[in-house]
């Protein structure tokens, strides 16, 4: 094997409840708005000129100030809004407060800011204009009502002497938004053949041993969540998904609060609440139990899925959020777009060598090995004098722009998910040759890696991996958008099924199918010659050779396990055999 470099520079990874609407509650809120009204203050300067200027007088007194001020609010223009009020208002009340009075009362309403609709402006008379609002909330349904306003001669000028009851329709002065509510149940999760994962208030489950692996725990809103939580009307003591698929289906599994919304001591709202859903997820239990097998307590992560439709059969480990060099897996994306960019061709040749010296530095075969030839034998022999300087040929941009195609530096659609990164400056040649062979700055996830082989897979096609079995039967195997040429995928999938059929996977071989994979040994520590100072990894697809998409997909990393023909490759065999016995 050639995949492991002698110098490289990464590094070791080192429910239910219910609340009264109190005042302690609403002080919590303000601490988290007032984090969220920052942003005003940048605009203010210009939005008060601007708003001054739109708030000259015209017509009725005070009337172009008002109209002004109801333009502004159905697009949460908090500046514009401010430059409509009376210097002694503004005094008063600075910008900032302003905002978050108005922000803090619409999310006791379980409402955002871009939520409401302000009408058109009546005068009542003494200076009082009528202002018709409609506001959609969350859990309340849509309240209307009005707001009154009044206006006063501020020095040559008429404006808007505002108070907080002017935030919400129909408060009188004085009185506050509350809010008092409760959960429903909690909803149940099943795997995709029905059996539950998850249910009540126990969280019990017919399948214990999957369960414990995938389904993840409930417990007291995290700080980071406060607002978004809050914002859905949830009560600040509940207890919510904050791992796995609890936190993943958060808010299919919460359902609806109930409870009431008043302005003072008055009811102005009800919501009669819903209890949360029943989510069918994904996953198969006899693959995820061979993911938990393949694991064996071992520290890394294991992902199983369906390269048709992106479903997440199964996933093990730290699947999701561990990030680690990919080693040579990313020498998938590195061929990619050498062929892409004619870079490389399927005839070119390689001298046969144990070494490369870039920039100085030189980077070794893994045990010094002698290889190159062909591009398919140097992909299938995991050849780093033969990837290194074609990364550096191809070019830092050109680099990171194939690694962007297949995903990296994109938020995860799965929730909680760990985003993959590639620097977007990777330097000189050494640090571009670096991470063509998956080292240097370069990080991924299992999940990621395991994409790159599903992309592959689907003929150069990118999948959007989901965990909802309702999401997959909707996804075509023909979607997703085009991240390599189709002919380059093809001959990926050929290289592919080399390194399993005779390179440094074959450990990973299924008898009487053909499987296409690419293995991994990323240094953690260099020099070292400790297997304990290596990931191993093992990305693949089968089965492989067909016009038809492959069915199955594995990406497998054990932390500190040697090499990754040695040690990921069979326990990726093992999952691809238990995904493969259920088509």
């Amino acid at each position: 094997m050639s995949e492991k470099p002698s110098q490289s520079r990464p590094k070791r990874p080192a429910s239910s409840s219910r609340s009264n609407a109190k005042r302690t509650d609403a002080q919590k809120r303000n601490d988290l708005l007032r984090r969220r009204a920052i942003p005003v203050a940048v605009v203010a300067g210009l939005a008060f000129l601007f708003g001054a200027i739109a708030g000259a007088s015209s017509g009725a007194a005070g009337e172009s100030e008002v109209r002004a001020y109801a333009q502004a609010w159905s697009k949460a223009d908090w500046a514009t809004m401010y430059a409509q009020l009376t210097a002694q208002t503004q005094k008063s009340t600075p910008l900032l407060d302003f905002a978050q009075s108005n922000r803090t009362t619409l999310a006791t309403a379980t409402a955002d800011e871009r939520s409401v609709k302000a009408g058109e402006p009546k005068e009542i008379g003494d200076g009082r204009w009528q202002v018709p609002l409609t506001i959609r909330t969350r859990i309340f349904g849509t309240i209307s009502g009005n707001v009154v306003l009044q206006t006063t001669e501020d020095g040559d000028n008429t404006r808007i002497a505002w108070i907080p009851a002017n935030a919400f329709p129909d408060l009188k002065p004085g009185q506050q938004l509350t809010r008092n509510t409760e959960m429903k149940e909690r909803g149940s999760l099943l795997a995709k053949d029905g059996q539950v994962l998850a249910e009540g208030a126990a969280r019990s489950s017919s399948i214990p041993a999957i369960s414990s692996e995938v389904v993840g725990q409930i417990g007291p809103i995290p700080a980071e969540r406060a607002l978004e939580i809050d914002a859905l009307g949830i009560p600040p003591d509940a207890q919510v998904g904050i791992s796995g698929l609890e936190l993943i289906f958060q808010p299919q599994l919460a359902g609806r609060p109930s409870g009431t919304l008043s302005a003072g001591n008055r009811v102005i709202a009800r919501s009669s609440g819903s209890a949360g859903e029943k989510v069918r997820t994904t996953i198969v239990p006899s693959v995820e139990q061979a993911a938990i097998n393949a694991m064996s307590g071992r520290q890394g992560g294991v992902v199983a899925l369906n390269p048709r439709n992106g479903a997440i059969e199964a996933f093990a480990g730290q699947a999701f959020s561990l990030l680690q060099p990919p080693g040579s897996t990313f020498k998938v994306i590195s061929t990619a777009g050498a062929l892409d960019a004619g870079v490389a061709t399927t005839k070119s040749t390689f001298p046969f060598m144990s070494g490369i010296e870039i920039s100085g530095f030189r980077l070794s075969n893994a045990g010094g090995e002698v290889c190159g030839g062909s591009l398919a034998e140097a992909f299938a022999e995991s050849c780093n004098s033969v990837f290194a300087p074609l990364g550096a040929k191809l070019g830092g941009p050109k680099l990171v722009a194939a690694a962007q195609r297949f995903g990296f530096n994109r938020v995860s659609p799965i929730p909680g998910a760990a985003q993959s990164t590639i620097p977007l400056e990777l330097g000189d040649d050494l640090n571009v040759g670096s991470s063509a062979i998956g080292q240097g700055q370069v990080q991924a996830s299992t999940l990621q890696m395991a994409l790159v082989a599903a992309t592959v897979a689907r003929k150069g096609r990118l999948v959007t991996p989901t965990l909802s079995q309702e999401t997959a039967a909707k996804t075509k195997p023909s979607s997703g958008a085009q991240a390599i040429k189709k002919s380059t995928a093809e001959i990926l999938e050929r290289f592919m099924i080399g390194v399993v059929s005779g390179g440094t996977g074959t450990a990973s071989a299924i008898p009487g199918v053909t499987v296409a994979g690419k293995t991994g040994t990323a240094e953690l520590r260099s020099p070292s010659e400790n297997p304990e100072d290596t990931d191993a990894w093992f990305i693949a697809f089968a089965p492989a050779g067909k016009e038809k998409i492959a069915s199955s997909a594995v990406g497998v990393m054990f932390v500190g396990a040697g090499a990754g023909g040695e040690t990921a490759a069979p326990a990726a065999q093992g999952v691809l055999s238990a995904m493969l016995a259920q088509r």
